[in-house]
């Protein structure tokens, strides 16, 4: 498992005073970036021959967020290449060894000329270690969204939410859903399915509905069709239990 370490600083807050949900995204985002970097795999070498690694699925376990100050180990590992598809897994652990956030995810390795999946060769696979899955309650990767909701304002693709491979990077899209996440609530788990890429200029609606234990949120085109379609767990929490 490849780890690093850091503290929690008030920039990564919210208004609670703890860890913000698309931070935890974001730490993950970096702890495997720096794994494959440090393979020879990362990013230049993806930009050279036209591929990147793009999320088709997150599994995000909140057991408690850290607040301020907080030391952190932040891991990850690949456990299963398929065709075109790679799973990972992630964690989060405070400095006792005590696994406070665990997440599973599936990427698609995308030929960026062609925006079409390819099969991730030996040459990439060759330079991970697989290792066992997380023990965990693995959810599947199909996200239903109910009919009845109600669709609220339309957001834009800013500059901000845009990342290097020039789409709406995978966090952006929590920050746009927390938004409808009341403050009295304290998120437990998201499940998101990403369907199709967002880019800069392109209008998102949301769609909000109810669901047992919590919120279906559908991030849409103006057609209706999704960018992403998650599903947000909850429970009563003020304060972080």
């Amino acid at each position: 498992m490849y780890k690093f370490e850091s503290k929690i600083r008030y920039s990564e807050l919210d208004e609670k005073g703890y860890l913000a949900v698309p931070k935890i995204v974001d730490y993950f985002q970096d702890c495997s970036n720096m794994q494959s970097d440090s393979l020879g795999v990362g990013r230049e070498y993806l930009e050279e021959k036209h591929l990147a690694w793009v999320l088709s699925f997150w599994q995000i376990v909140i057991e408690r967020r850290p607040e301020q100050n907080e030391p952190v180990k932040v891991g990850t590992f690949p456990y299963e290449f398929k065709s075109f598809m790679g799973m990972r897994n992630f964690l989060i652990e405070d400095m006792k060894g005590n696994r406070i956030v665990s997440a599973n995810s599936i990427w698609t390795l995308l030929d960026m000329k062609t925006g079409r999946p390819v099969k991730a060769t030996e040459e990439i696979i060759q330079h991970y270690s697989l290792e066992e899955k997380l023990p965990m309650e693995y959810a599947g990767r199909k996200v239903a969204i109910p009919e009845l909701g109600e669709v609220v304002t339309p957001v834009k693709v800013t500059r901000e939410y845009i990342d290097t491979n020039h789409h709406m990077n995978n966090a952006k899209y929590i920050t746009v859903a927390m938004n409808y996440v009341p403050c009295h609530l304290e998120v437990r788990e998201i499940r998101i399915e990403y369907k199709k890429q967002a880019f800069l200029g392109d209008n998102i609606y949301p769609f909000v509905a109810s669901i047992e234990g919590g919120l279906a949120i559908s991030l849409r085109d103006m057609d209706g069709n999704p960018y992403v379609n998650m599903h947000i767990y909850t429970i009563p929490g003020g304060e972080v239990l």
